[in-house]
Formats: C-alpha cells, structure tokens, sequence
C-alpha cells in the first residue's frame, strides 16, 4: 500500500507517532511510504527511514523545489508543504495509480486495507466531511460565489492518480490561490472543496476520519451506538483536528491517554 505524507520537521516527532499506529495496526502489510518535502535534514530523514524499515515497510523521499508555491499563503499551523498533495499526481511515479495520503496529526487504530481499497471509478479524491451545520454553512458563505455541497476534510485523502493526471491543472490552481488569499482559511482544504468537491467520494467521517474532538457529537447523532467500544473496535482513522495537538503539554482531550500510548511506542 502506498502512503504519503508532506510535511517538514517540524511534524517529524507526530509523523513517527502516527506511522508507528499504521504499522502495529496493520501487521504483514508493507507500506511505501512517501515522503514530500523540502528543507528536512538528510540525517533526519536517514533515522526516519530507519525506523520504517525496522518495521517492514520504505521510505521514498521526494524533494520538492523550494520555488513551488512560494507565493501561496501560510497561516498559523499549516506549512507550505500541505499544498504538496495538491500536485502529487505530478512528482509521484508514473506508473502509481493510488495513493492514500494521511496527515500526521492522526492515529490509525484499525486495518486500513478496506479504505484503501475502496472502488474509485469517476473520482478523483475519496474523503470525509464533518456533518455539522455550522461547518458546512460558515464555509459555504465564506466561499461565495464558488458552490460546495459539503466541506471535505483533506487530512485522509484517497488519491485517485490517474484521474488526477488528468484533471489537475497547476495554473488553475495557483491562479486560484493568487485571486482568494484574503479568503483562505485552511488554503489547501479550501481549493480541494472549490476546485474538485464534485469529483470526491464520501467517506463515513466515524470510521475513517474520527474528529477526537467531537466523541459527544457522534455519540449523541447515533443515538449511543457511537461510544468508546465503536471506535476501538470499528473507526480506522481518529484524526486529531484543530490547533490542540495531543502531543503538546496542555492538550486534554477524551483520546489523550490513547496518543500517548502509541507515543511511547513510537520512542521506545
């Protein structure tokens, strides 16, 4: 299975956390793990690929120029890398035809084959959104005049690469990105929903991109049947969203015993 991350090193420490979670979750699979990037250490990346292959899978580095989306706007916690995914179908091989990409804010508790897996005939992308009102409407006014019927969320994108081979056009997007700097929130999320949502394939937001912060949410809209045991035993993805971070000192949320479990995995 092939994985991809983009990042720099800032998240190299989560990173490990949440591939340490892939790896003990998936036993006897093997994961080309892929690795978009451009100013992480050669020694850095020399330990990181250490660790993946103590653990059966690779790592396939790919250095970006520094020069791509230079202009495009970085805010708070997102850094430039994240626009990487948008052009991946351009640096990674050719012969790929699928890619699951995953965010390093996030824990894999469950086997990921049946996502990857998944029939992707016509689309480009496979995703989840978060079913709240107040998601989808703030981000549909903020958005005008571009329609969106939902509001993905790219930090577990299925990639459909041939397709996207296809349909991906790096003007459209960095015009995109010049003409909509004062309205981008969450830049790279934003021209995913404005530019493809239509090509994007729905994925139950419980199983594979659990928003930690949101376990009374689920609970409740289930009436129950969304509780502690359902996501140990069926969610695949537990997604660690927003600015608090579980590996910070002042996190507290509901799964912050379960990340620091995985944690001292990853580090020991």
């Amino acid at each position: 299975m092939n994985i991809l991350v983009t990042l720099d090193s800032s998240y190299l420490r989560p990173l490990r956390v949440m591939l340490k979670s892939l790896f003990l979750n998936n036993p006897g699979e093997h994961f080309e793990i892929f690795l978009m990037h451009s100013s992480i250490k050669d020694e850095e990346l020399n330990d990181l690929k250490q660790f993946i292959s103590k653990h059966g899978s690779r790592l396939n580095v790919i250095r970006i120029d520094d020069n791509y989306f230079k202009d495009a706007p970085v805010l708070r916690h997102y850094t430039k890398e994240m626009y990487y995914r948008l052009l991946a179908c351009k640096f990674l091989p050719s012969e790929m035809n699928r890619i699951l990409y995953l965010d390093p804010d996030i824990l894999v508790i469950n086997p990921i084959k049946e996502l990857y897996n998944l029939e992707m005939d016509g689309y480009v992308y496979a995703a989840a959104y978060h079913d709240l009102i107040s998601i989808k409407e703030i981000n549909k006014l903020r958005l005008r005049p571009y329609e969106i019927d939902a509001y993905y969320n790219s930090g577990v994108l299925l990639m459909n690469l041939e397709l996207l081979r296809q349909v991906v056009d790096e003007k459209v997007i960095f015009d995109f990105v010049k003409n909509n700097r004062t309205k981008l929130i969450l830049p790279d999320q934003d021209i995913i929903n404005v530019l493809y949502a239509k090509k994007i394939k729905t994925l139950d937001e419980k199983l594979f991109n659990y928003d930690a912060r949101l376990y009374r949410y689920y609970k409740l809209m289930s009436d129950g049947e969304c509780d502690m045991d359902f996501v140990i035993n069926h969610t695949v993805i537990l997604h660690f969203c927003g600015k608090k971070k579980p590996w910070k000192k002042n996190y507290s949320g509901r799964f912050h015993a379960l990340y620091k479990h995985y944690e001292k995995l990853a580090f020991s």
